[in-house]
């Protein structure tokens, strides 16, 4: 395979292995200093660099020009935001390490203020099966951090040495898809497409979620040392977080990032796992994201003829959207509901009380179609929270 892909691998080895001052962010400092800092990838060239462009023909200028203005806008975007600096799920944050910027997509916090999350980069030709590049969508997020690396786990911590800062946050379908796709590469299901190198489309990934991605990596794939250089660089800084050597044997008993384990209860226990435990206590971030991936499995199933241009020509059609098997939900109303008012909404769903109120005011709920149901009894007027009760193990 040598199909050419931009930037060149050189020149990504070469940013990994130059040392250099911190880089500076833009709006990141108001003073110079004597150090020389390493711009941000794609950032505006100076006056100085521009001189003698008048004399290039119009065209070149032009071509130069709309990649630059459509960067600093999107950039733009991202300072007008002005996200907090709180970490949470979904959050897209840069860090410095060894003089270099590196993102980072936020997924989970695993123990105390250690953080498990995914590489982001911004080099979109290299793009494997299990990356998933951002869409406008999405925005606004840095765009240097657009492809989120499903297959490079690391943990993190926040620290000052780390001069983290948010630019960008996914929402909670993203987030749900882009565990999805981790879980795919955990899995290591084979997918039925053929290598391709710098090919990007859209693909269906856990049967509900549409994510844009690379095509898998074949024999003597280039690729394959462009995901070593990224997996060498999380590994450094998942180590270089770890502390001193006199408290080693504490940091070998820490969690590290790791493959999830396979979730019970098929595919509706991976879509709890996707949308993660601490999203069902807030119905508007995670069970009305679940609204959107019920209504994806109909248009993923129906998609048309001429969609089929931006799709991989060996990806099959999506699947059906599987039968759905009864389950139980936990659902608490709200003050002053009457008995009359919460009967009928649990007959709109087909839905049977199997015990409650607990001492926190839970009632639960026994529904053939456990998908549609949250989705109803959480969109109602009448319920405080919703969501798939946690079941009593032995």
């Amino acid at each position: 395979m040598n199909t050419e892909l931009w930037p060149p691998l050189s020149v990504i080895r070469n940013a990994f292995q130059a040392a250099g001052a911190a880089p500076a962010m833009p709006g990141a400092s108001g003073h110079e200093t004597g150090t020389a800092t390493v711009a941000m990838p794609g950032a505006a060239p100076s006056a100085a660099q521009l001189q003698g462009t008048a004399a290039e023909p119009p065209r070149a200028v032009l071509d130069l020009l709309l990649p630059l203005a459509e960067l600093a806008r999107r950039r733009e975007a991202v300072a007008q935001r002005a996200f907090t600096a709180r970490w949470a799920p979904g959050r897209l944050v840069s860090v410095v390490h060894e003089g270099r910027l590196l993102g980072v997509l936020l997924d989970r916090s695993i123990h105390g203020e250690l953080w498990q999350g995914w590489m982001a980069a911004g080099e979109a030709d290299w793009a494997g099966a299990h990356d998933v590049l951002l869409e406008p969508d999405d925005e606004p997020f840095e765009p240097a951090f657009g492809l989120v690396q499903a297959w490079n786990m690391l943990t993190l911590e926040p620290s000052p040495q780390l001069c983290a800062r948010v630019l960008g946050e996914v929402s909670a379908t993203r987030l749900a898809a882009i565990r999805a796709v981790h879980d795919e590469w955990a899995a290591q299901t084979p997918l039925p497409i053929a290598p391709e190198p710098g090919h990007i489309a859209l693909r269906t990934v856990g049967g509900v979620f549409s994510v844009l991605s690379g095509t898998p990596l074949g024999p003597q794939d280039q690729r394959a040392d462009y995901q070593a250089l990224y997996r060498h660089a999380a590994s450094q800084l998942s180590t270089a977080l770890q502390p001193a050597s006199s408290s080693a044997s504490a940091a070998s008993t820490a969690p590290r990032a790791r493959p999830q384990p396979r979730p019970e209860g098929g595919w509706w226990g991976s879509i709890r796992r996707w949308f993660g435990a601490e999203g069902w206590v807030r119905p508007a971030f995670a069970v009305l994201a679940l609204v959107v991936v019920v209504q994806n499995v109909g248009l993923l199933g129906g998609h048309h003829a001429e969609d089929e241009e931006v799709r991989f020509r060996a990806v099959p059609a999506a699947p059906a959207a599987p039968e759905a098997t009864p389950a139980n939900l936990a659902v608490r109303w709200k003050d002053g509901v009457r008995i009359d008012e919460a009967d009928r909404l649990l007959q709109s769903v087909a839905a049977e009380v199997v015990g409650g109120p607990g001492a926190n005011g839970v009632w639960r709920l026994r529904v053939p179609k456990p998908v549609d149901a949250l989705a109803v009894l959480a969109a109602s007027p009448l319920v405080e929270s919703a969501g798939p009760a946690q079941e009593q193990r032995p």
